[in-house]
């Protein structure tokens, strides 16, 4: 199994760094063990003009199959002789893809004390696979590398036996990529997407795996023609791990189309306090007019319909205004992860009984959310389908009927200001529509008129003079007192069901119990 990256240099710059920026001197042959054998790095060559740095796995093959447990064609294969007799030690594959991290960890990151200005700087490279396993021809092998700044990929099909070409071309290619990158970039690349080509990893995928590919990913993969497949082969058709990854690189998507840091998007998993250099993200924007539209309603218990993964009720959290804070969201995971930021489990008594986090769906009327203060939609609404709004509406308007309600929704024409977002998209894969500000006031105006509430409106974020602002808010505000809503008529038609099975006692105990199990 077998590797070469080449670059070339002058005397200025002598193409010998090659060896600086991989950490391997080029006047020495060194030894790694790894789990299925020992990888080697050589230098076939190494003068001023060109420099070429070789790796060479040596699998010991019956290393791979007592440590393979059944996984891949290394270890469980479809018949019991093809353990023993197939391409593992010789064809590239995931094999060597842990070879690659295990020898040049360093230069994966991009790290380099002796010159780091080399090493965040593009090199001439030229990288040489012999003997490459391609499940999908030559045609994916350029569909995968096309797209990352390569010059040229040369994907050679081999033939099964050059004295039967009859038998025409085997699932294999000798690859040949050539360009101007980042020697850390093209590492990542190789890392990543050789065994993607192979689809036939050698160990078992666990969940950090995930983790791997976006640390690996970062820069190139979320915005890759082929994410989808890329993501399913790397986590060798895990879905659940596949779905999580995709659900991440969406957010890398959506974070990279607002021009902010992952960790600064709204439903981001975790969130940092911005510094003083950089502009206060929109997600933040957001919670502090909710907050400051709460305090000045005067709300002391407060829902938070669609909290997803609590970023919102842990605000709240902080205001001893607040007295009851209940957090709602048809998604028993996102609860999981809230409750997990919130710390539920180690929070005080008193602090503990402020909050609670509830599984239920705004399509239905639900008689726990009933009675308070004041409730929030925060980029709630565009995740519906239009059809299904009249059905929110009157659980929260008609059904709940708290005091205050706050909506905020993105205003589609502020999309022109984001420069990565491409003409006619949304912002997330997952908005079903974005409103204009004239759409967006037209509903509400629509649905206070219909539930006795009288509305106001604000921006949030920077007011553009043409566009609007990049998020729209709507305050509503209660006028009428009408009868109890748990005594109107169940069949009114505006909504799919007023007795949502979720808010039964027997249901809620199991919500409760499976709450506390994901929270420990």
């Amino acid at each position: 199994m077998f590797l070469t990256i080449s670059t070339y240099g002058n005397p200025e710059r002598p193409a010998t760094d090659l060896g600086f920026l991989l950490h391997k001197h080029p006047e020495r042959a060194q030894a790694f063990p790894t789990s299925h054998g020992t990888a080697h790095v050589l230098y076939p060559e190494a003068s001023v003009e060109r420099c070429t740095a070789a790796l060479l796995l040596e699998v010991d093959p019956v290393a791979l199959v007592r440590r393979g447990k059944g996984k891949g064609r290394g270890g469980a294969p479809d018949s019991a002789l093809a353990q023993y007799v197939n391409d593992r030690p010789y064809a590239a594959s995931s094999l060597l893809a842990v070879a690659l991290a295990r020898v040049f960890k360093t230069a994966l990151h991009g790290e380099c004390k002796a010159m780091p200005e080399r090493a965040a700087a593009p090199l001439p490279l030229r990288v040489e696979v012999p003997a490459l396993p391609a499940r999908g021809g030559a045609g994916l092998v350029r569909a995968l590398f096309g797209p990352l700044g390569w010059d040229t990929v040369e994907a050679e099909p081999v033939v099964l036996d050059g004295e039967f070409p009859e038998w025409g071309d085997s699932r294999y290619v000798r690859l040949v990529l050539e360009g101007e990158l980042r020697l850390a970039d093209a590492l990542n690349h190789l890392y990543i997407l050789l065994p993607v080509l192979d689809d036939a990893k050698h160990y078992w995928v666990a969940p950090d795996e995930v983790d791997k590919l976006l640390r690996a990913g970062d820069g190139w993969l979320a915005g890759h023609p082929e994410r989808k497949l890329i993501t399913a082969r790397y986590l060798s058709r895990r879905w659940g791990l596949a779905r999580e990854a995709t659900e991440r690189l969406e957010l890398v998507r959506l974070a990279e189309a607002e021009g902010l840091d992952v960790e600064d998007v709204d439903n981001a998993v975790d969130e940092t306090t911005d510094t003083e250099e950089r502009p206060v993200p929109l997600a933040e924007q957001r919670r502090e007019a909710i907050l400051a539209a709460l305090n000045a309603s005067g709300a002391a218990r407060v829902l938070d319909l669609g909290c997803g993964q609590g970023q919102l009720v842990q605000a709240l959290l902080k205001d001893p205004r607040f007295t009851e804070i209940v957090g709602v969201d048809v998604s028993a995971r996102a609860l999981g992860i809230a409750a997990r930021r919130l710390r539920l489990d180690r929070m005080g008594e008193r602090q503990a009984a402020r909050v609670t986090l509830t599984q239920g769906s705004l399509a239905y009327t639900d008689k726990r959310l009933a009675g308070y203060d004041a409730a929030v939609l925060s980029e709630v609404i565009e995740h519906l389908d239009l059809p299904r709004l009249p059905a929110l509406e009157y659980a929260v308007f008609g059904s709940a009927r708290p005091r205050t309600v706050i909506v905020t929704t993105p205003n589609v024409e502020y999309n022109v200001r984001w420069e990565s977002l491409p003409a006619g998209h949304v912002r997330h894969g997952d908005h079903r529509f974005e409103w204009t500000r004239e759409e967006f006031r037209g509903w509400a105006a629509g649905v206070a008129g219909r539930y006795g509430y009288a509305v106001e409106f604000g921006p949030v974020g920077p007011d553009d003079p043409e566009v609007g602002p990049p998020t729209q808010m709507a305050v509503f505000s209660r006028t009428e007192d009408r009868t109890d809503p748990r005594t109107e008529d169940r069949t009114d038609p505006r909504a799919e069901d007023r007795t949502d099975p979720r808010t039964e006692d027997r249901t809620d105990r199991r919500t409760d119990e499976t709450l506390k199990e994901v929270t420990a």
